[in-house]
């Protein structure tokens, strides 16, 4: 028998975020992150958005996307 921990509202969010997102964790040097989560709220993004679109723009930049 299966152990059902937390609340279904929470066993479903983890169960839709498991079928539709991909998890990376960067591990940065301390202080970047402070960094980062400025330039991030500067340009009115949250952090992950930041990341995401800096992580896409380097990508399209060295596969000519």
């Amino acid at each position: 028998m299966e152990k059902k921990t937390g609340t279904a509202a929470t066993r479903a969010k983890n169960k839709y975020n498991a079928a539709n997102y991909d998890r990376l964790s960067p591990f940065v040097k301390k202080g970047k992150k402070e960094r980062y989560r400025a330039a991030a709220t500067a340009a009115g993004y949250s952090l992950n958005e930041f990341m995401e679109k800096a992580m896409d723009a380097l990508a399209n930049q060295i596969l000519g996307e």
